[in-house]
């Protein structure tokens, strides 16, 4: 998967959010400390975005930002662990 189809989920992720809180994209911002622009950019995708803005409209939110692994460990994978 490359750079782009990442972006956009997130984007995806941060729009669910902000309008199942019933915010728009002006009072996110201002909560946030961006521009209206900038949570337009994030919502899209757009890879000119700074992981701090990111960070910031994920607190806002309420929210954390997280990594997790596309797929899960094998039987075998898991036999390293005992």
């Amino acid at each position: 998967m490359n750079q782009s189809f990442h972006l956009q989920k997130l984007g995806q992720a941060f729009k669910a959010m902000r309008t199942n809180r019933g915010l728009t994209q002006a009072a996110l911002a201002h909560t946030a400390g961006v521009t209206r622009l900038k949570v337009v950019e994030m919502e899209a995708g757009r890879s000119s975005v700074s992981m701090e803005s990111y960070a910031r409209l994920a607190s806002a939110l309420g929210a954390e930002l997280t990594l997790s692994p596309r797929t899960r460990p094998t039987l075998d994978e898991l036999k390293d662990f005992q």
